[in-house]
């Protein structure tokens, strides 16, 4: 034991190593490459990513890539709640709190312990004026001064279903500015969102002026150490994240409605018939989040007379989507075609239908399962 514990010690300080400061400069993107066909087993894909020498820091990439300095503040905000729901998820016993939200489902304790924590981050922070979680949607004052200039919107813990199972789970926030509110504004107001995965590590994905970013939290639990003996919480693991045109992996939700809507079954069919691979969870974090590490994918949840839609405008598909369009991917609405950032936001939970991903197979989806076609 004493020696395995001296041997992670120093594979803890090599990686350490790595992390040093720096003033930004946008690495080299590395793409995810196939092996053979598709994958080593022709339905796999991995990473090859390479190890950089340094590591942005967080307020590196922000002082270069976010021009407000009230977005780079509440962009920091999210992410110190994001890294306090990380270490509650690694003590929380995932258990009924016999409490239940505005739509009646039973509360997990650490649905309960992850919407607190973004609730005190919104109450604490000098730059929001007003929240809306997910679990009571209704949006509250929070700004006690009066100061305040954004409107944040979240889902404290999405996934719920699976998290007993130890599964990924995640945080998804929106954010919009003071002079268009939420109600009566679309997903393009949003001035930045944020969604955060929980699994092995913790990363977020952050809008920022020119693209999406990728955030790492803590490479030790203390933060990633620099050279001069200092912690940096946050670093910089992938830059301006790009989502390619086609793609072999397919999310498919609501497989229910393949049943009713034809164009869905078609696509379906196609996607087995085509050999993609398929990589679903039931998590909506990480069966999307997927796109931007592979950097490709489709995920689709269309609706039918008795699937109707479930997931939520404000709080899931428009943070997701300023992401994915920040990418180079499209979001459909399931019903025109049009992209989800031009949906208006008539009510706080307010659901849509949704295709998100690499652009030519929303079109398809679009072609498909909205025209008929």
């Amino acid at each position: 034991n004493i020696k395995m514990k001296f041997l992670i010690s120093l594979l803890t300080l090599s990686s350490a190593a790595a992390f040093a400061p720096s003033s930004f400069t946008a690495p080299a993107a590395t793409s995810t490459q196939l092996y053979g066909e598709y994958g080593a087993s022709s339905t796999s894909f991995y990473t090859t990513t390479e190890k950089q020498d340094s590591y942005a820091s967080l307020e590196a990439v922000l002082g270069e890539k976010c021009a407000d300095e009230k977005v780079r503040l509440v962009i920091k905000d999210m992410l110190e709640a994001c890294a306090d729901i990380t270490e509650a998820l690694r003590t929380a016993l995932v258990t009924v709190e016999g409490s239940a939200n505005t739509f009646g489902d039973a509360q997990l304790s650490v649905d309960v312990i992850a919407d607190q924590l973004m609730w005190e981050s919104c109450k604490n922070s000098a730059t929001i004026r007003e929240g809306a979680s997910e679990e009571d949607p209704e949006v509250r004052n929070t700004d006690e001064q009066g100061d305040g200039e954004f409107t944040v919107c979240w889902d404290p813990l999405d996934g719920s279903s699976i998290v007993d199972n130890n599964w990924a789970v995640g945080t998804i926030i929106g954010i919009w500015p003071k002079s268009t509110g939420l109600i009566g504004a679309t997903g393009r107001d949003q001035v930045t969102s944020l969604v955060a995965i929980y699994g092995p590590r913790t990363t977020v994905l952050v809008a920022l002026d020119d693209g999406t970013y990728e955030f790492s939290y803590g490479c030790t639990p203390e933060g990633c150490e620099l050279p001069d003996g200092s912690f940096e919480p946050w670093i910089c693991s992938r830059s301006d994240i790009k989502i390619a045109e086609d793609t072999k992996i397919f999310s498919p939700a609501n497989l229910r409605a393949a049943q009713e809507v034809p164009g869905y079954k078609k696509l379906i069919d196609m996607y087995m018939v085509d050999k993609y691979t398929l990589r679903y969870s039931g998590g909506l974090v990480p069966d999307i989040y997927q796109q931007f590490t592979k950097n490709m994918g489709i995920f689709t949840n269309p609706t039918s007379e008795s699937s109707p839609a479930k997931l939520r405008l404000a709080f899931e598909a428009a943070p997701f989507a300023l992401l994915v369009e920040k990418a180079g991917g499209k979001s459909s609405d399931g019903v025109t075609g049009g992209s989800i950032l031009d949906v208006q936001i008539d009510s706080v939970d307010q659901r849509t239908a949704l295709a998100i991903g690499s652009a030519n197979e929303v079109d398809r989806f679009n072609d498909w399962v909205i025209d008929g076609n």
